[in-house]
């Protein structure tokens, strides 16, 4: 594995890690996919660095037991502009 490549993937997982972000929030961060985050930290980091890799998998998974709620939340606060926008 390329040297940039191990070294991305431990910056994100150590961003993630920090600002209890999630993929998409890291993704639009570092400008790059959702795909290459998600490949780095579930497949590239598990090589390189196994416990880092733990870390950030209970992170993720914290984040997904919880999206349903930020989906609620961010269609609540989208009909509350719409309807501040038309009264």
């Amino acid at each position: 594995m390329k040297n940039y490549i191990e070294e991305r993937a431990t910056v994100i997982a150590k961003y993630i890690l920090d600002k209890n972000s999630t993929v998409r929030q890291t993704a639009k961060n570092f400008g790059i996919s959702k795909s290459t985050v998600h490949k780095d930290i579930t497949e590239r980091l598990e090589l390189i660095n196994p416990s880092l890799a733990e870390e950030v998998k209970e992170v993720l998974e914290k984040n997904k037991s919880e999206r349903h709620i930020r989906g609620g939340l961010a269609t609540k606060l989208k009909y509350q502009k719409v309807n501040k926008s038309t009264s």
